[in-house]
């Protein structure tokens, strides 16, 4: 059996071999011609297997004969009749004897045929009646599925074009169901992925091996404004024989899925920005540090330029004046892009002041200490959004496209304001936007808040502790004198350590160091009372352990304060040191020629102990001698020990002749740390 097709070749139609499509094999239709007298004479292959008899045993025989209950008999041959002399055709459904003597219901299609000489013929065209049904229910079965199904479902041909499309995949594309048929996938379907899925396609007509649940997003026509989601599958359809007729496409809308991920991810990276916000901003109390890392952790996640601006009377530990429509004045503290653009430069760099109006929305966001949303930006926007002109015209050139402006309000004071912008980023800011903003500004504000109070107390302890110290020492005889105080770096609280230099009579200098133990205001100001006594006790000539004796006095006279001091008298005519300690560090020597040595001194109790006397030391001093004196926050640490600190210590002073300017920076880089939690003083002397 051989099959073919008819071909245009220009000038008519020629027949060509093709696969046969293979459904009439499946229906099995049989085909039997039967003369004007009843007899079989012409009988197919699918007759012998729809009824059961062999060419051999049905041509020639009566056909009512052979598969006609003698029931049905007279109807048969009536309508035999009216087929032959009407030419009406009939089609019906009819119980056929088959050969093994079973009934079978059959399904007639009669018809007349006459020939060349005017001979008359019944043609009648039969299948199995429970075949047709299964088949006829199987196509209305797949066509309601298809035309009435919730999901997208398109057929294509070998060469990607559309055979069929049901209704739903008219609302995926937007395109009319018929205006699909002939055109290419890519003619018609929102996927910017469109290669991936004609790819998918040409893999599944190759291999035979279904893709499923392909994952692709989009815009369709009928939303431009918001991304869909649909998941795609396909499959081969092949014809019973075989024969590869295309592929189904599938496309099942899952936007909302889609839509709800993505807002899950969103929340996941909200939660994980938090909490590396809660870990970077505010690990030092540094406002301008604070700030830079909150435009570092809101750039790009949050916005591609972020600027962090603080007023300038909150800086400054202030009062700022009730909200108006005035102008304000912002301390650019940090700036920060995801990527170089123009926009900074129409930012104020760090550190500068700027005078913004009342109208600009930086100025209306403190103000109201609420922030201030613009999901679009036009045109006129940008004039309140910019400093001027020429900074509106450059946020316009980077593609600012949305703007976020939010306060940094602790304790219910507004600092500032973070300021967010979009460029690069497509998707304007929105309301889950302001709710994150809002939290990494209130928790930086806390941090600006700490940061701008503990720099203003600092700054007051240590013009407080500097006003206690003397000026820089004066010219005394037969000494070179440099000093330093420097603060504790990891507290705000003033310290108790001094030091003094006090000219004498006869050519002599007293040179004290001296530490309260304990911290505050309180220490402070027991400092300076030592301090004034020390200095009147001085002018009365005594030796140092009497004047050390008479400081313990007074200190034992004070609120439970241990005081450690070190008191000693040079004299330029003797060159001789005369020195008494009462508890504290012992005083370093360097001499020319010699390795460094701490002095060996009675260390003596501190003051405030009570009753213990106070020994004087005699120490011969050479010319080019260096003394070193200073209080334990030079060399004490939380993780060595005092013998070690002291012994790197004396490894600084190994060149006496170095100038002591540099000697006292030397110790106090080379010994500190940021870390420490004591305030230092220093006193070194050379001799002439």
């Amino acid at each position: 059996m051989t099959a073919g097709s008819l071909e245009s070749d220009g000038g008519g139609y020629a027949a060509r071999p093709s696969r046969p499509t293979g459904l009439l094999d499946v229906l099995s239709v049989a085909a039997v011609v039967v003369d004007a007298d009843g007899r079989i004479v012409f009988w197919t292959p699918q007759a012998e297997e729809l009824f059961g008899y062999s060419s051999q045993e049905a041509l020639g025989t009566h056909a009512a004969r052979l598969f006609v209950h003698p029931e049905h008999l007279p109807s048969v041959t009536k309508l035999f009749a009216e087929v032959l002399e009407t030419g009406r055709s009939w089609a019906g459904t009819f119980p056929v004897r088959h050969k093994d003597g079973s009934t079978r219901l059959t399904e007639f299609r009669n018809m007349r045929l006459l020939d060349d000489l005017g001979d008359v013929y019944a043609l009648g065209i039969a299948a199995d009646h429970s075949l047709l049904q299964r088949v006829e229910t199987d196509l209305a079965l797949c066509e309601r599925l298809i035309s009435q199904a919730p999901i997208g479902i398109a057929l294509v041909d070998p060469d990607l074009r559309f055979l069929l499309v049901n209704p739903a995949l008219e609302r995926v594309d937007g395109t009319p169901a018929e205006d699909h048929v002939g055109r290419r996938l890519r003619e018609t379907l929102p996927l910017p992925d469109i290669d991936t899925v004609e790819s998918c396609l040409r893999q599944v007509l190759t291999t035979g091996t279904p893709l499923l649940d392909q994952y692709h997003v989009g815009r369709p026509p009928s939303d431009r404004e918001h991304e869909h989601a649909w998941s795609l599958s396909f499959y081969r359809l092949e014809d019973p024989g075989g024969r590869v007729l295309g592929a189904a496409i599938s496309f099942v809308d899952v936007t909302e899925r889609h839509r709800a991920a993505a807002e899950a991810d969103r929340a996941r990276r909200r939660l994980a920005l938090i909490a590396e916000a809660s870990t970077r901003v505010g690990t030092t109390l540094e406002v301008e540090r604070t700030a830079h890392e909150l435009a570092e952790v809101a750039t790009p996640v949050l916005a591609d330029v972020v600027a962090v601006d603080v007023l300038d009377a909150a800086l400054g530990c202030r009062r700022a004046r009730r909200p108006d429509n005035g102008p304000e004045l912002f301390r650019a503290l940090a700036l920060k892009a995801s990527y170089p653009s123009v926009a900074l430069r129409a930012a104020d760099p760090p550190g500068d002041l700027a005078a913004y109006e009342g109208d600009r929305l930086v100025t209306l966001c403190v103000h109201t200490a609420r922030p201030v949303l613009v999901r679009h930006v036009g045109e006129r926007d940008l004039p309140r959004i910019g400093r001027d002109a020429e900074a509106s015209a450059l946020l316009a050139r980077a593609g600012v496209h949305s703007y976020l402006a939010v306060p940094l309000i602790a304790h219910g004071e507004v600092l500032g304001a973070l300021d967010l912008k979009r460029t690069r980023n497509p998707v304007p800011f929105d309301e889950d936007d302001v709710v994150l903003a809002s939290e990494l500004a209130s928790r930086a504000a806390v941090a600006i808040d700490n940061a701008r109070w503990f720099q203003s107390v600092r700054n007051t302890a240590l013009t407080l502790q500097r006003s206690l110290l003397p000026d820089h020492p004066p010219h005394h005889p037969g000494l070179e004198l440099a000093s330093r105080y420097q603060p504790a770096q990891a507290t705000s609280e003033v310290g108790g350590d001094w030091y003094d230099v006090l000219p004498l009579s006869a050519d002599r200098t007293a040179l004290v160091v001296g530490d309260v133990m304990g911290n505050g205001i309180d220490a402070a100001a027991t400092m300076g009372r030592l301090r004034t006594a020390t200095c009147a006790y001085a002018d009365l000539d005594l030796e140092p352990g009497s004047v050390l004796q008479h400081l313990d006095k007074i200190t034992c006279d004070l609120e439970h304060y241990i005081v450690t001091c070190l008191y000693a008298v040079y004299d330029h005519r003797t060159r001789r040191c005369h020195i008494a300690n009462a508890g504290h560090m012992p005083p370093a020597l360097a001499r020319p020629g010699r390795p460094p040595e701490l002095l060996d001194l009675p260390t003596g109790a501190p003051l405030g102990v009570g009753g213990v006397p106070f020994r004087t030391t005699a120490v011969e001093l050479g010319p080019g001698d260096l003394l070193v004196l200073y209080t334990d926050g030079l060399v004490e640490t939380r993780h060595h020990s005092i013998d070690d600190r002291l012994n790197v210590m004396l490894g600084f002073l190994d060149e006496p002749r170095r100038p002591l300017e540099e000697t006292c920076d030397l110790l106090l880089y080379g010994l500190r740390h940021p870390d420490d939690h004591d305030d230092v003083a220093l006193l070194v002397a050379r001799v002439l």
